[in-house]
């Protein structure tokens, strides 16, 4: 009967999470689309589930991104997930070699001292030696976890995240589990002399408190307890993520994408934050006094079904979170798609666009709602196309229809559906070869929502690159130095990070920064945001333009017309889109030819 009071809590608790599981596993997969499907369950049969599975080992388990982030925050992780994990992996082989089977019970691993008190069996002095090994590697990732409760700056973070009630639950029964363990092993190993060097020695202590065969039971009830309390709240709390996650890892290396709309494989990302708080640190709007609407709150509220259009929309979707997460989640995705789920749609019916018969062209420009705002990026991107000899079509010079992102990020994804199928009638009956576009906003709703065919999207940075590489224009090198900004879309968004600084490095010296590439600031004009005041934009771009001046550039380029107009309010820095930069490098280039050819000209005699 006292058995049963030992191993019931832990029985309990460990059917009913895998009950839970067992179900939502279920209800995500069938509510995928049958070609999803059909994609998990090839990828199945193919080499991507061991991928699967080393992902699943190398992130769930052993925390490797997490790592790379912050080595301390890493170990921490690493020793709670992996360190139990080889406590019930060893475990299960010293009952298979005490029982001399390799059939088991459950919960006997778990309680093994418990049952195996006092028996010695071949090999037992090692297990036990590594069994409390495990269990103070364990316990030093729980020193931590709780140190950083109390003292994150030890771990170089600024914030962590807030927990609700089931969280701090679950987080109590875990941090109470290996404590239990320890302390009824060392009672147990101090009345059967079973322990090794850990398990001894605190069991000698507790020894000459005495009357310690009282404790025995009661302690090992109370680890059992610990063990079924956490199970059966980690359906309901950020404990979650360890199912979930481990799903998630399968089903991406599926093939499988985040929608438009919402579906169950964005639950299945929604439930695989683990709340780490990494994204915290490195959210710009913090620095702007919100605190409430980071990506880790807003995976929170959609799994509790409390968001609000204040969280929700108060976001740059610059991506930044999106990198940061361990995980992998795509959060900018999600976020959009929760927008689109929550805004009342736009039905305009856009007639004005309708029944526009396509020129036919070999190129087309496409320069986009933001570049119509800055007239010197149209003026250098003729001058290019000019130079070239490139018969281009200016698609939106007149009418400008819209690539639809913006009103893709605003959550308008009927309207934003309607300009897609526009424009793709143009430009697929235009029967051209390439399309080239000077804003990351359309380069990237181009890249990913359009079908094109045979039509080629460049953005134009990498067009113009082309260019200069097969000599079709001219550049002159004569700008000191240049500090290239990032566009979120371009860079983070689409990872083109080396053809901008490569274009620049053809013209002048482009200064290497810290704050660049992956880890580039937000101007803060982004469209995506659609509640923050403009005084927290100028917090935002005021500080990016600090770091900038910092390098004291004579050039601060961008390949963004929506960042050259944010950053063009301060009048400490000249701003240039890099076509722009381009433009002038042509000018001088052609000014040199120019002095070359008069100087060549001119008789030798008259140069003495």
């Amino acid at each position: 009967m006292k058995d049963l009071l030992v191993i019931l809590p832990f029985m309990t608790g460990l059917g009913y999470l895998a009950v839970v599981v067992v179900i939502r596993g279920v209800i995500w997969i069938r509510g995928l689309s049958k070609i999803d499907k059909l994609r998990l369950v090839q990828s199945l049969r193919t080499r991507r589930t061991l991928l699967s599975v080393r992902e699943a080992f190398m992130e769930g388990l052993l925390h490797r991104k997490v790592f790379l982030k912050n080595p301390v925050l890493g170990y921490m992780h690493m020793s709670l997930a992996f360190g139990w994990f080889l406590l019930i992996v060893t475990g299960h082989l010293e009952s298979m070699a005490a029982d001399r089977s390799a059939l088991v019970p459950l919960y006997r691993p778990v309680f093994f001292r418990y049952f195996e008190n006092g028996k010695d069996f071949a090999l037992s002095g090692p297990f036990s030696f590594a069994m409390d090994l495990l269990l103070l590697f364990v316990l030093t990732g729980l020193g931590l976890a709780i140190l950083k409760r109390f003292k994150k700056s030890i771990f170089g973070l600024r914030k962590t995240t807030r927990l609700k009630t089931t969280d701090r639950i679950a987080l109590i029964s875990l941090w109470l589990i290996f404590p239990l363990r320890l302390l009824a092993e060392s009672i147990t190993a101090a009345i059967y002399n079973n322990g090794s060097f850990l398990t001894t020695c605190v069991g000698h202590l507790f020894e000459r408190s005495g009357h310690i065969t009282l404790a025995y039971l009661p302690v090992w009830t109370s680890y059992s307890m610990a063990l079924g309390f956490f199970f059966i709240m980690l359906p309901s709390s950020r404990y979650m993520h360890i199912p979930a996650e481990i799903l998630y890892i399968f089903l991406r290396n599926a093939g499988i994408q985040l929608k438009k709309r919402n579906n169950t494989y964005q639950a299945v990302q929604v439930f695989s934050c683990s709340r780490c708080g990494i994204c915290l640190d490195d959210c710009q709007l913090t620095s702007a006094g919100i605190q409430n609407s980071q990506s880790v709150y807003i995976l929170k509220s959609i799994r509790n079904r409390s968001l609000s259009d204040e969280e929700l929309f108060n976001c740059l979707l610059c991506g930044k979170c999106q990198l940061d997460c361990p995980v992998g989640i795509r959060t900018v995705d999600l976020r959009i798609s929760q927008r689109i789920e929550s805004t009342l749609q736009y039905n305009s019916s856009y007639d004005y666009l309708e029944n526009l018969p396509p020129r036919k062209a070999s190129t087309i420009y496409f320069a986009g709602c933001m570049t119509h705002l800055l007239p010197g990026i149209i003026r250098a991107m003729k001058a290019v196309f000019r130079a070239a000899g490139e018969d281009v079509w200016f698609m939106d010079e007149e009418k400008s229809p819209c690539c639809g992102r913006p009103l893709m990020l605003a959550g308008q994804y009927d309207a934003a559906t309607k300009l897609i199928e526009n424009n793709t009638l143009q430009i697929t009956g235009s029967g051209a070869e390439r399309l080239i576009v000077s804003c990351p906003i359309c380069y990237r709703i181009f890249k990913e929502d359009y079908n094109l065919g045979k039509t080629e999207v460049l953005f134009h940075a990498d067009y113009m690159l082309q260019l200069a590489r097969e000599g079709r224009i001219a550049l002159g090198h004569g700008i000191e130095k240049i500090v290239y900004h990032d566009p979120c879309e371009l860079g983070r968004g689409m990872g083109m990070y080396d053809e901008p600084r490569e274009l620049l490095s053809e013209m002048g010296h482009l200064v290497r920064m810290r704050n660049e590439r992956e880890n580039a600031h937000c101007c803060g004009g982004s469209l995506g945001n659609l509640k923050i005041r403009q005084s927290e934009r100028t917090i935002l771009t005021a500080r990016a333009v600090d770091d900038y001046l910092s390098y004291q550039p004579d050039i601060l380029a961008t390949a963004c017309p929506m960042c050259k107009k944010t950053f063009s309010r301060s009048r400490q820095i000249r701003v240039m889109d890099i076509s722009e930069v381009v433009f002038i490098s042509m000018q001088r280039a052609e000014e040199s030819e120019r002095t070359r050819r008069s100087l060549w000209r001119i008789p030798e005699e008259a140069l003495l």
